[in-house]
């Protein structure tokens, strides 16, 4: 039997995703140990950059207690790429190519051979390309992973979420929380916009404040089997 897994998707981007899921690793790691997951990464520096600690696959083997070196990075993301770009467009500038059933299969021996929960993060927002041909979603459904979906709090962020949920029910992708990360310079505090998600979706929402542990119920939800 393979390890509990779950794919945290965004709603748009550069709205938390990492923070979001390195706070939901070291709260899981409170328990057990886990594996942190970001296949594909864009805008990393080269493993020698100093710049390197702050990228996202950086900050998810910290939060798993992993040292920064080649073999830990090229273990949780495979596809890295210099230009901050979608990975299609990145990869391009480097003549490389990037395929979804490639991918899709490299998280399933990952999550097949695990002995651990394992947390995937995607990229960008739910539609955002990750091949010419694939986008975030079709990755999403490829892998048949329960999703948590990461929204900001800026102005909008309500319309973006509930946009993403509709598109992931209607797919037929199951969503098992909503987790409003805190924007900065907001107009409108987090737990108002996540009160206000919450009135038209099923499933949990909640609330992070940047650099607040992730909620205890949020973590259970990995463990739990699919209804």
């Amino acid at each position: 039997m393979s390890a509990p897994a779950l794919f945290v998707a965004g709603a748009g981007t550069e709205i938390g995703k990492t923070y979001v899921t390195a706070a939901l690793v070291r709260r899981l790691r409170e328990t057990g140990p886990v594996l942190a997951l970001k296949p594909l990464a864009s805008g990393v520096p080269p493993l020698d950059d100093p710049a390197f600690a702050d990228s996202d696959t950086a900050r998810l083997l910290a939060a798993q207690g992993l040292p920064v070196e080649a073999a830990t990075v090229d273990a949780c993301s495979p596809w890295r790429f210099a230009a901050p770009l979608a990975p299609d467009q990145a990869a391009a500038r480097e003549g490389r190519q990037v395929s979804l059933d490639e991918i899709a299969a490299w998280c399933r021996t990952r999550i097949a051979t695990a002995d651990r929960p394992v947390v995937v993060e995607g990229v960008g927002g739910l539609m955002s390309p990750i091949t010419p041909e694939a986008t975030g979603l079709d990755w999403i459904e490829a892998l048949a992973l329960p999703v948590i979906l990461v929204s900001g709090s800026y102005l909008g962020a309500i319309s973006h979420a509930l946009t993403a949920t509709e598109v992931l029910r209607l797919r037929g992708s199951s969503l098992r929380a909503v987790v409003v990360s805190e924007s900065e310079g907001a107009p409108t505090p987090p737990e108002t916009v996540a009160e206000a998600i919450g009135r038209h979706v099923a499933c949990p929402v909640f609330c992070m404040i940047r650099g607040a542990a992730a909620p205890d119920a949020l973590a259970t939800l990995v463990s739990q089997p699919e209804a």
